[in-house]
């Protein structure tokens, strides 16, 4: 046995060989027991021992040979020329000189041990760093870790070889190579110059990869070996052919816009062509491996390119869009061009598969649409039974400066492992322009790379040089793998660059002069790709020349017949069509809603599994038992709380087939320990019962979980989710109301509009705990305002036309209510299901009133023929004789239970009249008319609890006076002006609580006396 041949055994087996004892002044030979036990090591030695050690072991070897490793005993034999001990001893050199062969053996053994430890070290360098030194600048300017610095233990030059204890004279020489590299392909061993020359090609090219922090050693292999086995990264001539041709449609689309369209903003794609065919890959290598939808989300860099190439949309219908002249249809106000989405069934060519195509339309606030399209992946997934999303995916597309820089990319990579959240593996393209808009990367994040933040979920992160085309596939073609084998996701780093500014309008040269300098000279990716494959003989010069002519043919086709376009159809740019849902023209099936009433038996059977424990054996907490009997006894008398309420909205719909899910940060227990709806058994860990899964036979499911302590992320998620099926209930809920202020772009962007850009319809339902408890500024307005004055109802015209309350909404852009009783809440919910269209929903919920005595409702509230309430008036004594009423009250949520104690104790039930609003927006027109006809004598008070420049005042009041045709005034009763929404002070709440109590029954009353 030779000596490299024992030491690589020791190389690789050295970690576990503690298993050996010192024992009797030798070491000794283990067991078979433990040897077996030991991964089946082979040649395990201490590293850390002294030659003393050795010498102890060579002395009992003297003795006995089985009392060292087998490897030991062919060691020490080879020193005596393999003679049997006792032949040995009989012709033994001296005493003195046998210690000093034993000691040089030793230390030529400790010498070659060191440099193959030397090795495998340089091998690990490579693999974890190797990336820093790759060439992935494309101008060669720049840095793309912004670091110009070599990783000290990388060897660039021959003087570094003495970093590891080597010099040029061991470039020649040949070392085992360790388990976790794959360079040598079928070698162990392989000459220094060749393993670093290998390790250059694999990790310092055009490809740096990054993925050494991952702690799944089956992962690291596998990435290793896409990586280092030798020649991996070919493609044969029909492939490399395939590549040019889509490389051709990237390249000469833009340049089509840019000679039609000189003047107009189109956020090209020059400089990054390759990301068209880079996508193509991505889905034509997960389309073999099974997948049949894949859902694509991207800033506005590329859309046109990727709308017209990827998704195949109709060239003249993205050329009209141009067009100045262009009318708006009635669809909405739609959007600028690039910002639009598109949904299309096709046939992959390269698979002769079915794919569909979705590309989610989106606003310029860029990673906005991240969580929505994970959220319509998992929908999609979810109604299609795709439990390990071998079916349905998705594909995100980030600017290197909004990844790095919008913290809402870091709330969804934190989704995507979470059970109720995850869509087993993301694609990631990041185009790195390696610039913003116009800051340079150096100022504008503090992490080497704008990838870093993948690292959070232990995602591999493949960096590559976009100009040269044949890395960038086999780049996708194993991120595709990745993400089938192992359901995760993964990072592509498109260094690139941009060749104009942030728009074709802009200078860039004003900041960055030297970079643009040299993209002034820099050689077109399609030009020096061309070149090679034509110097290779994949494709000549005249087929190449062809395939240009053939595209620029139907470019100038589509453009001739896109003039004809004379109007903007928004609906041909839908990215979530509900084609069974509304009619062929897109209207809605009809316009009426059926009432929201139930049965008295659905009732009580909802009512009886809401109070109980549906699995036998299970121990809930004492406290919560009496909760559940303290719910029978409400069913046993037909009343209900809100809880109760809720459970009967959630449990009717999910009868019908309807699913529902609920979502936000601790709804399963509810915020205010109200809901219940996941009961823990108290002695068995991380078992759990759904009581509303145990309803009926053939329901459908509910989903209810914990959200990642998220807004942002979360509600976009969810709107995601809402927008693959208009038949299930989707419903957010805000731990309190006012954090849905760090999820206000999703509001502003995509809810409150999203109809009017994109003719996108979503039922989503946001629930937001609303209410002054005197807690201080925080938790206690849900802000109403800001929904209120995105409202789109016309506060100056009141419509009168087919079914009234069914046409206002339909015209509305979405609706809110702030409920105050059970039934009411029971009422909306499913009217929301129920309504021929969808409109998001927001909803101001109670806190104090989820357990307020009076916010009762009974069965009989909810039965047959019952419907929501938008306006629920007065029905008390002053109703006999209307004439005689004073004062009219209008308002809305709990302020009406203060408002009516307040009543009873002034003695002005024939005297004050409080009437509330339920449904705020769009406002009931028609029902206010009614009221105030019935007391002509009265006047109009608007009460509120919130401060005069918050809450629904600024919103209500000019609705009123289009009502009363200003012929009287309203009057405002509430909280003063003031910046803050509440106070923190609990006495001073409650001197302002009572302050204008007494106004809203005293003052004006006196004026009328005095009158």
């Amino acid at each position: 046995m030779n000596q490299c041949g024992m030491l690589s055994g020791l190389l690789r087996y050295r970690c576990t060989a503690e298993i050996f004892q010192r024992c009797g002044g030798g070491w000794m030979k283990p067991s078979s027991r433990a040897l077996s036990s030991s991964t089946g090591l082979k040649v395990p030695v201490r590293l850390s021992s002294s030659s003393s050690y050795m010498k102890e072991m060579y002395l009992a070897w003297q003795g006995d040979h089985n009392s060292v490793h087998e490897s030991w005993d062919t060691y020490f034999r080879n020193i005596h020329g393999s003679r049997p001990s006792g032949e040995a001893s009989e012709r033994r050199p001296s005493t003195l000189l046998q210690g000093r062969a034993l000691s040089h053996s030793l230390d030529t053994t400790q010498k070659v041990v060191e440099d193959h430890l030397a090795v495998h070290s340089l091998i690990r360098a490579y693999q974890i760093r190797g990336h820093h030194v790759a060439q992935l600048d494309p101008l060669g300017i720049l840095e793309a870790d912004l670091d110009s610095f070599v990783p000290s233990d990388l060897i660039t030059t021959i003087d570094k070889l003495g970093f590891y204890g080597l010099n040029e004279s061991d470039l020649d020489r040949s070392f085992q190579l360790p388990s976790t590299t794959f360079i040598g392909g079928q070698e162990s061993m392989l000459p220094l110059r060749e393993i670093i020359h290998r390790l250059e090609i694999s990790y310092c090219g055009h490809v740096g990869v990054e993925f050494m922090f991952i702690n799944n050693v089956e992962q690291c292999q596998w990435i290793r070996q896409k990586f280092e086995s030798p020649g991996v990264m070919q493609f044969t001539k029909a492939e490399k052919r395939t590549l040019l041709a889509r490389l051709i449609r990237s390249t000469r689309f833009e340049d089509f816009l840019a000679r039609k369209w000189s003047s107009e903003k189109r956020f090209g794609l020059e400089g990054c062509e390759v990301l068209i065919p880079a996508l193509k890959t991505i889905i034509d290598k997960s389309s073999a491996g099974g997948i049949d939808s894949v859902i694509m989300g991207m800033p506005h860099r590329g859309r046109l390119n990727v709308l017209a190439n990827v998704i195949r949309k109709d060239l003249n219908q993205i050329f009209c869009q141009f067009d100045p002249n262009l009318e708006a249809a009635d669809e909405g106000s739609g959007d600028v061009k690039y910002h639009l989405g598109m949904y299309h069934e096709r046939i992959n060519r390269e698979t002769d598969k079915n794919i569909t195509l979705s590309l989610m339309a989106n606003p310029s606030h860029l990673e906005a649409v991240d969580p929505v399209v994970q959220g319509k992946t998992k929908a999609e997934q979810f109604y299609r039974g795709d439990r390990a999303g071998k079916k349905v995916m998705s594909i995100l597309m980030h600017g290197d400066a909004a990844f790095a820089g919008q913290g809402v990319v870091y709330e969804t990579f934190h989704l995507s492992e979470l059970p109720s959240y995850t869509t087993h593996g993301t694609i990631h393209v990041v185009v790195n322009n390696q610039i913003g808009f116009t800051t340079d990367p150096r100022v504008a994040r503090s992490s080497p790379y704008p990838t870093d933040v993948a690292r959070v979920v232990n995602a591999p992160i493949f960096h590559v040089n976009a100009d040269d085309p044949e890395a960038v596939m086999y780049v996708c073609l194993v991120a595709a793998e990745w993400r089938s084998v192992f359901n995760k996701d993964v990072v592509i780093d498109l260094v690139c660059y941009r060749r104009f500014g942030h728009n074709e309008m802009d200078e860039p040269i004003f900041t960055q002069p030297l970079m643009y300098k040299q993209i002034r000279q820099q050689e077109h990716v399609l030009k020096k790709y061309s070149r090679k494959l034509i110097a290779e003989g994949a494709v000549t010069l005249q087929e190449f020349e062809e395939e240009i002519a053939k595209y620029d043919k139907i470019c100038e086709e589509a453009y001739t017949s896109s003039k004809d376009e004379k109007i903007l159809h928004i609906r041909h740019w839908l990215d979530s069509p509900w084609p069974e849902f509304f009619t062929s023209t897109g209207e809605p099936q009809s316009m009426s809603c059926p009432p929201t009433g139930l049965d008295e038996e659905v009732l009580q059977h909802i009512g009886r599994t809401a109070s109980s424990v549906p699995l036998q054996d299970f121990k809930v907490h004492p406290g919560l038992s009496r909760i559940l009997r303290s719910r029978a006894d409400l069913v046993t008398s037909r009343q209900l709380d809100w809880a109760l309420g809720e459970y009967m909205a959630f449990g009717s719909l999910l009868k019908d087939g309807v699913h529902v899910r609920l979502s936000g940060q601790d709804v399963e227990r509810g915020t205010f320990s109200h809901r219940h709806h996941v009961l823990h058994h108290q002695e068995v860990d991380k078992q759990t019962c759904v009581p509303m899964n145990h309803l009926w036979p053939n329901q459908a499911p509910y989903t209810v979980c914990n959200s990642s302590l998220s807004e942002y992320g979360v509600l976009g998620f969810e709107l995601g989710f809402a927008m693959a099926n208009p038949n299930a209930l989707i419903l957010w809920e805000a731990q309190f109301g006012d954090f849905h202020n760090t999820a206000q772009c999703i509001i502003d962007q995509f809810i409150s509009s999203g109809q009017a850009k994109w003719v996108r319809n979503n039922g989503i339902v946001l629930l937001l705990p609303h209410g002054m408890e005197g807690m201080g500024p925080e938790h206690s307005s849900a802000r109403p305002e800001r929904f209120l004055q995105m409202s789109n109802d016309d506060p100056d015209h009141i419509p009168f036309v087919g079914d009234f309350e069914v046409q206002q909404l339909h015209d509305s852009n979405w609706i809110m209510v702030n409920c105050t009783t059970p039934a009411n809440y029971c009422h909306v919910l499913r009217r929301q299901i129920l309504l021929p269209f969808r409109k998001p929903l927001i909803i101001f919920t109670p806190k104090s009133l989820l357990r307020h005595p009076e916010a009762r409702s009974s069965f009989d509230d909810l039965t047959e023929g019952t419907t929501f309430r938008r306006l629920i008036a007065d029905d008390g004594l002053a109703n006999r004789c209307p004439g005689d009423v004073k004062r009219i009250i209008f308002c809305t949520g709990k302020v009406f239970y203060d408002l009516t104690k307040e009543r009873k104790l002034h003695h002005m039930e024939n005297d004050v009249i409080i009437i509330r609003l339920e449904q705020i927006s769009p406002f009931p027109f028609d029902l206010v008319r009614v009221e105030l006809d019935k007391y002509p004598n009265a006047e109009l008070v608007w009460c509120q609890e919130e401060h005069k420049n918050m809450g629904y005042y600024d919103y209500v009041r000019p609705r009123f006076l289009a009502v009363v045709a200003n012929r009287k005034p309203i009057w405002y009763v509430g909280r003063d002006p003031a910046a803050a929404p509440a106070t923190g002070n609990k006495s001073t709440h409650i001197n302002e609580l009572k302050r204008f109590m007494e106004t809203a029954f005293n003052l004006m009353m006196s004026l009328f006396k005095k009158s």
